[in-house]
């Protein structure tokens, strides 16, 4: 793992130094509100419904067992016991007191974590495959990458105001774990004549007009990345939008001008800023890779799984790893029922414990809101299923059903339409009481609670968008969208279901799809993908059929 430098203890020290000062400002009443915001979004702080809240960055989604004993420990001495980890591998406290987040941002900096660029037109959070490091389809690891681009990124004074936000993310795989299609800037790691580079893919984002990322360059020398991306938000801080902060993002820059423009612009102002890196960039970049070694493995012999309790855990939340005698294990917090992405301080510190037990001391939070312990011994498992089982986190649904992404939606977030977390809770109750969950396999369910899509519904198998109608909620349903490697924008099945209508229809679409399938082999997606959407909104609107006949 990247460990901070001394130029990054003291840039952190004087940064929150910096905000304190602004904090106080804003509580004497030397500065209002309207002149607090810029200040308080370039240090991660929103102000929510009923409060403010903080949002830290855990870049590229990697933490030491220490960090996130302090995201616990922040949760229970300055919120209400309990973190949300989001769609951007973030952890949210949604109760802070605006008194108490210099204190808070202080202790982070303290395990090398901060809050910076988690809000704003800047650079947000690099995110990136969270079974980096350790998955076997691996061309290499991408958090090296991800760190140098944090360190690029982080204050650059050209790219504090661009027209609207830019998120990157960076994958090492050619299964695409990290949704880099749906992104301003997507890094896809490939080899090419024994020499590892990236395909560069830009446009992508979802939101209002969602879109499909398109491949600027398909090979791009790792020597050449800073001053690629360099040039790539150079161009979209010049040609985007500031008339429109809907037709802000670089997705409609892309739209407008046409790739082919774009790649000719990016690369005029590529060779017009490489000679400014002078090779800097490669040498940050071993350096940081040299931080990155992989543990030293314990060697061990597993014994068989006799427990058919483990064993479905096995089949669900486990993958296999680089090495045959260890795995990847993935903690669900989604019991079914509970808040998706939440977890308690005493949560994320058995997890901390377990991790430094069995894991090498490594956690990774994924984009669907769940906690990874990437190298995990495999004659640990029996050990660490039954601790995570007594403490509500053994729960075996990774990638079913009620492994549901969701966003906060209304019950916290400002923007909000609609209630995502109610109507998340309501499916995977409806499932769990069905106990069908394992019988259906592979389902990729997404909420989000508006326009803004932080909940991925566009690339959902099954996507739910709430809107406002009238005052009154009113929630869509896309089908067929995919964020992986194959991506996919699912299309609208047909008009809006009120509230207390969602749980039903996604239960009629989910035994629609069992009647259909021609094989307990083939999932929903697949199974979507041979008949189209015709049986599925048949099930959703049975009335309709009724009425035909």
């Amino acid at each position: 793992m990247y460990h901070y430098s001394d130029f990054d203890r003291d840039f952190l020290a004087e940064r929150n130094a910096q905000f304190r000062a602004q904090v106080e400002r804003r509580l004497d009443g030397s500065l209002t509100e309207d002149e607090f915001k810029p200040l308080r979004l370039m240090n991660g702080v929103y102000l929510q419904l009923h409060a403010y809240m903080l949002r830290v960055a855990i870049p590229y989604g990697t933490l030491s067992s220490d960090q996130m004993r302090v995201l616990a420990e922040l949760a229970e001495r300055w919120d209400k016991g309990y973190g949300h980890f989001t769609t951007r591998q973030n952890i949210q406290y949604n109760w802070p007191k605006l008194t108490d987040i210099p204190d808070m941002l202080d202790r982070l900096s303290d395990v090398g974590l901060h809050a910076i660029q988690t809000s704003g037109n800047t650079i947000r959070n690099v995110t990136a495959d969270h079974f980096a490091g350790a998955a076997g389809d691996e061309v290499a690891d991408p958090r090296p990458v991800a760190e140098l681009l944090r360190q690029w990124s982080t204050d650059h004074p050209e790219f504090q105001f661009l027209p609207r936000k830019f998120k990157i993310a960076v994958t090492g795989s050619v299964n695409d774990r990290a949704v880099t299609r749906a992104h301003d800037i997507g890094l896809l790691l490939k080899e090419q004549d024994g020499v590892v580079g990236v395909e560069v893919i830009i446009g992508g984002g979802l939101g209002r007009t969602p879109m499909i990322g398109k491949t600027v360059r398909e090979f791009l020398p790792l020597d050449d990345l800073l001053p690629y991306c360099e040039a790539i938000v150079s161009v979209y801080n010049r040609l985007g939008r500031r008339d429109n902060k809907y037709k802000a993002r670089i997705k409609i820059t892309v739209h407008e001008n046409g790739i082919d423009t774009m790649r000719d612009l990016i690369e005029a102002r590529f060779a017009e800023v490489k000679p400014l890196f002078s090779g800097v960039d490669r040498q940050m970049l071993a350096g940081i890779e040299a931080q990155f070694a992989r543990p030293d493995f314990v060697a061990n012999t597993p014994a068989p799984i006799l427990d058919p309790v483990l064993q479905s855990f096995v089949d669900t939340n486990v993958t296999a790893h680089r090495r045959d005698d260890h795995a990847i294990v993935t903690i669900s917090i989604k019991k079914h029922g509970e808040t998706p992405g939440d977890a308690t301080t005493a949560q994320m510190n058995l997890m901390a414990d377990l991790a430094d037990a069995h894991a090498y001391g490594e956690l990774r939070i994924s984009h669907e809101q769940n906690v990874i312990l990437p190298h995990v011994r495999r004659d640990a498992l029996p050990e660490l299923f039954a601790a995570l089982k007594s403490a509500g986190l053994g729960t075996a649904n990774v990638g079913l059903a009620s492994d549901i992404i969701a966003c906060p939606g209304m019950d916290y977030c400002a923007l909000a339409t609609a209630r995502s977390i109610p109507v998340a809770q309501g499916i995977a109750t409806r499932i769990d009481e069905l106990k069908i969950e394992h019988e259906v396999g592979h389902l990729k369910i997404k909420i989000s609670g508006c326009i803004n899509a932080c909940g991925h519904h566009h690339v959902g198998h099954i996507g739910i968008l709430g809107l406002d109608r009238a005052g009154v909620e009113n929630y869509q349903i896309t089908l067929g969208g995919d964020h992986t490697q194959t991506t996919v924008i699912g299309e609208r099945a047909g008009p809006g279901f009120a509230y207390d209508q969602v749980v039903p229809a996604i239960e009629r679409l989910i035994f629609a799809y069992l009647d259909v399938r021609q094989s307990a082999d083939e999932t929903f997606i697949d199974t979507f993908r041979r008949l189209g959407a015709a049986p599925f909104k048949a099930a959703l609107y049975p009335q309709e059929k009724q009425d035909a006949a």
